[in-house]
This record gives C-alpha cells, sequence and structure tokens, in this order.
C-alpha cells in the first residue's frame, strides 16, 4: 500500500470530479478525521489515515483490502470507478436522475435509462456529465453518463437513451464471484 503517484492522483481527481465538482475537497476534509487515498494491487482506497497506520503492521502480501474501494486503474493507466464508490458519490453529486420504478430494474441489469424511464433530471445536467442514478424513493442505485442534457432530455423521443450505464449495485450480484 502505498500513496499516489501524482498522475494517479490527476486521474482518480479528475474522474471524481466529473461526478462531484468541487465536492472532491469534502472527501478528504472531514469533520470526523482526515481521510486519504491509498494504492494497493491496481485498486484505489479510500481510508481513515489512523487505520491506514495500523494496517502498516501487515505486509502487502497478506493485506486485501482497506477502506472503501473507489476504483481501480486499468493496464493502460485510466481510472475506473467501482460501484463500492456509490455512498460517497450520492452524498456529493451534483447532477442526479430518478428512474421509474419500471425503468429501474432494467438499469440495475446492466442497460442504459431511456426517456421512457426517466423520472426527472437535476437542472442544469450537461451532456456527457457524470450522474447518480436514484429510484423514486431516493435510493442509490448506480451511476452513469448523462447521453442528453436537461434541455435535450425534454425534447427527445421515448425511446432515446439518456443516461449511459457505468455502474449499478446489481453488479454486487452479476460479478460477486470477481469483487475484491
Amino acid at each position: 500500500m502505498r500513496p499516489l503517484t501524482e498522475e494517479e492522483a490527476k486521474a482518480l481527481f479528475e474522474k471524481l470530479a466529473k461526478y462531484i465538482g468541487e465536492n472532491v475537497k469534502l472527501l478528504l476534509e472531514r469533520s470526523d478525521g482526515n481521510y486519504v487515498f491509498r494504492y494497493h494491487r491496481d485498486k484505489v482506497y479510500y481510508v481513515n489515515e489512523l487505520i491506514m497506520k495500523k494496517a502498516t503492521n501487515f505486509s502487502r502480501k497478506q493485506l486485501i483490502s482497506l477502506g472503501t474501494m473507489f476504483g481501480k486503474f486499468s493496464k493502460t493507466g485510466k481510472f475506473k470507478l467501482h460501484i463500492t464508490a456509490l455512498d460517497f458519490l450520492s452524498s456529493y453529486a451534483k447532477a442526479k436522475v430518478w428512474v421509474k420504478p419500471g425503468a429501474e430494474q432494467q438499469f440495475l441489469y446492466g442497460n442504459n435509462i431511456t426517456k421512457a424511464g426517466l423520472g426527472r433530471i437535476s437542472a442544469g445536467t450537461e451532456r456527457y456529465d457524470g450522474v447518480v442514478v436514484y429510484n423514486m424513493s431516493d435510493l442509490p442505485l448506480g451511476f452513469g453518463a448523462a447521453a442528453k442534457s436537461t434541455v435535450d432530455c425534454k425534447n427527445t423521443e421515448p425511446n432515446t437513451i439518456v443516461v449511459f450505464h457505468q455502474a449499478d449495485v446489481g453488479e454486487y450480484v452479476r460479478a460477486e464471484s470477481t469483487m475484491s
């Protein structure tokens, strides 16, 4: 486990900024303690600094996981957010989308959201902004990228894709054996 390099930190914060904007600072400057991002086996973890210091008693081979996994780096160096970061993304999200009950199951199966399944969309959402997807009861289901802006969603056909799927809570079931 080690601190992120400058390139890794830049990739992580650029990806987080797509979803939570300026609120990235709030992840690091918390009132309940100091939190840091750490790199371990191609994955990025968000962990309390006190717990991180205690984990140094374990060798790297013995340490499986620490804190909350935010995502991982591909072999080409690109950062991909993981569904385990949803709790933090939903707390600080700048763009939100609510889906109708009929489209909820389709999203949880890994499909994109169409205009017909769109319940609401937050004002000011631009095309390709990162959005957190909620059901109509305000339960976070996952996240994706807006295929259409808020203005464009009003004048589009019902079968047009409005949110590209990136991750959802159904991944816990679909990828249970590979989750780590």
